[in-house]
């Protein structure tokens, strides 16, 4: 475990290990300078890592709002090493983000309230788990709700869509109508998860909710301008529900 101080946002990013089934994760949480604040939990999509800039950004952001945030590698991925195709499921990366859940709220310096953030499957994981965590709120990007309605078309996941392999078939419908406090981002562009995956997600959960579709952004939310957007919205989601201190 090591600490390293960002002078300039006065915040401290820790690194971490911990441990999911037999598995040891490895993830970094950004800490503001307050006391016992919320925490926001990252979970990447499926070919990527805690480090996407994205979720770096969301994590700047977070902290100047008072809020912490923990962005992770799931097994098999980044700094957890495992074998990726043995080991990535669905099952398994809920798993990995209850595990990450319950070593946080354990710690001292850090509040109960939790929010979810979840890109493309990671947004899969956080909605199928948000109700067992009592997360009070959740922002996803690209989520696919069934997996059976998505192709993988290209063996090199370098080149190839985001989403989930075929031997490892989920549908996430059933625990959507329990949750509240949900802000859906999605691209009516994208043509790996397709626009009514959000519109499903959003007629099934409860108010509040709110759906935000951009018009031109890839699956992965590549441009500069889509992710400004998309940090801006997302922090200030978490920031009404979790109700940061802001002295």
């Amino acid at each position: 475990m090591g600490i390293m101080v960002n002078s300039k946002k006065e915040s401290i990013i820790e690194e971490i290990i911990f441990e999911a089934d037999e598995f040891r994760l490895k993830g970094y949480l950004h800490l503001p300078p307050v006391t016992t604040p919320p925490f926001v939990i990252g979970c990447h999509g499926l070919f990527s890592d805690k480090n996407s800039p994205k979720q770096i950004e969301l994590a700047q952001h977070c902290n100047r709002l008072n809020m912490a945030y923990f962005r992770f590698d799931h097994r098999g991925c980044g700094e957890s090493k495992a074998s990726f195709e043995a080991v990535t499921s669905l099952d398994a990366r809920c798993a990995d983000l209850k595990a990450a859940a319950n070593m946080l709220k354990a710690r001292d310096d850090l509040g109960d309230q939790m929010g979810l953030f979840g890109s493309s499957m990671g947004g899969s994981v956080c909605l199928a788990v948000a109700g067992d965590l009592a997360a009070d709120a959740v922002v996803t990007w690209a989520a696919p709700i069934r997996s059976a309605d998505l192709v993988r078309p290209h063996a090199d996941p370098a080149a190839g869509p985001d989403i989930p392999f075929k031997k490892s078939l989920f549908d996430i419908s059933k625990p959507l109508a329990s949750l509240s406090n949900i802000l859906i981002f999605h691209s009516e562009a994208d043509e790996t998860v397709p626009l009514p995956h959000a519109e499903e997600i959003y007629e099934r959960v409860s108010e509040p909710k709110k759906l935000v579709v951009f018009s031109l952004s890839d699956h992965r939310m590549s441009q500069p301008v889509h992710q400004q957007a998309f940090v801006r919205e997302a922090s200030f989601w978490f920031q009404a529900c979790l109700k940061p201190d802001i002295k």
